[in-house]
This record gives structure tokens, sequence and C-alpha cells, in this order.
């Protein structure tokens, strides 16, 4: 019997990555890997190693989750060390918790190899705090999908009389709606919001306004994208540091200097 390691892979810079996820994906005999997964990972891996895509997208799948499970089963019960490399964090709306319960259930051994998640590292390179002492003492990662669309006032109700600062996952697509029931339930309309484009990775861009206006300013804004919203966003126009590091660096007066 083999061994299956849910390993997080980090937001999208490959420095991120644990070093326990480096050594892990270095002994793999098999890699199932993600979309958002940094490629350059990949090169970790001994150079006989299987390498299956599983990336997933609104419109389509790769693979099925029944047929990841299958093959990380599968792999496993012919003896072999198998990496489930997934962006981000695992158990951070990355479907982990589904694919150890499966292994589980056919007492396949496995390890959980935690990652940064998104939520955390878009914000950070954006320059805002998810916690401040005087602005914000508690932070959720949300979805922003629900599963049954009748849920979705309900839902977004008890979140905006929750938590200072909401991390939104996948919230691009309904970002108007959001914000309606944001405003709705009690935020307020001027309450400022960000969303960030493939955080911490050189084309990262942030679009930042209010519940009232992030709609309309950030339609520019493509997946994968983070929301954050909180007044935690305001110290962003002071402590912002990554996306002007990064266009310094590829500016021709940097490089010639």
């Amino acid at each position: 019997m083999g061994k299956v390691y849910l390993v997080g892979a980090g937001p999208g810079d490959p420095d991120l990555i644990t070093v326990k996820g480096v050594k892990i994906i270095g002994q793999s005999d098999v890699i199932l890997y993600d979309r958002l997964v940094n490629k350059q990972l990949l090169d970790y891996a001994p150079e006989q190693t299987t390498r299956i895509y599983c990336g997933k997208r609104p419109d389509h799948h790769a693979l099925k989750q029944e047929e990841i499970n299958r093959l990380l089963c599968h792999y496993a019960r012919r003896g072999k060390i198998v990496t489930r490399l997934k962006g981000g964090d695992p158990f951070i709306f990355g479907r982990g918790g589904e694919e150890a319960l499966a292994l589980g259930k056919y007492q396949i051994p496995f390890e959980i190899v935690p990652g940064i998640t998104s939520g955390s590292a878009a914000p950070a390179y954006a320059g805002i705090p998810l916690t401040h002492r005087q602005i914000s003492s508690s932070v959720a990662f949300v979805s922003g999908v629900t599963r049954k669309e009748e849920d979705s006032e309900a839902y977004w109700e008890h979140l905006a009389k929750g938590p200072d600062t909401l991390c939104i996952y996948m919230g691009l697509k309904n970002l108007p709606e959001i914000c309606k029931y944001l405003i709705r339930y009690g935020r307020d309309a001027m309450t400022p919001i960000a969303a960030i484009y493939y955080g911490t990775m050189q084309v990262q861009q942030t679009v930042t306004g209010t519940l009232q206006t992030i709609a309309t300013k950030a339609k520019q804004i493509k997946n994968p994208a983070m929301i954050i919203v909180g007044d935690v966003v305001r110290l962003r126009e002071q402590i912002q540091w990554f996306e002007e590091m990064a266009y310094e660096a590829e500016s021709p007066s940097a490089v010639s200097s």
C-alpha cells in the first residue's frame, strides 16, 4: 500500500509553498494537480513522475471529483506515493475534506500538508491586513456562491451582520448581487472593498471602491480574484507594496539602471 499526500501549493507564487510540500513533491510517483497550481512546482518532481491534470473551471472540469477520488485510491493501492497538489490550502475551499473522507473510507493512508490560502496571501500582497487592533478583530473566509440560489439572501444576511472583514472566494461573478445583499442587511454602502486579480503573481492587479461602486469599478478584473470587504481595505493606501515593486522590476528604467 502506498500513501496519498494532500498538499497545499500556495496562492500562486511558487516560492510560497512550504518546505514540506516541496519535499513531498520530490518523492512522488504520481501528482494530480489543479488549474491554479503554479506549473513551476512540478519541476521539483522526478522526471519519471506521472503528472495528471485535474483542473476545474466554472464551465469545465478536466476530471470529475469522483474520478479524482478514484485515481487517488487506485495509485495508492498500487504502492505509489501520490501527491494531490491543490492551489492554496487543501481544506479551505479546496475539496480536500471530500478527498480525505474518500481515502479514509477505503483505508488508504494519507497526510494533510497545509498551504497558504489566497484569502490571506492576496490581501497581504495588496497591502491589506485582514485584522488590525483598531479596525478589525474578526475575519471570515467565505464562498461567493451558495449551493442553492434560493439560500443566497439568508446567507449574505448572516454575513452582513457578522465578522468585521470578509474574504470572499469565487465571488467575482456574483459581485453586484453580493454588494446588494450586504447593503440591504446592514453594511454601510460606503464600506471599502477590494478586488484582487491573481494575488501574489507578477500580473496582480487590485481595484478598490465601496460596496456601492465596486461592481462598476472592477469590471476589468477577471478570475481568479479575491474579494475583501471591510474597513481594513483603507489601509492599502499606506502600505501597498507588491504591485509597485513588480511594476518597477518590469519597467525599462529599472532594468537599465
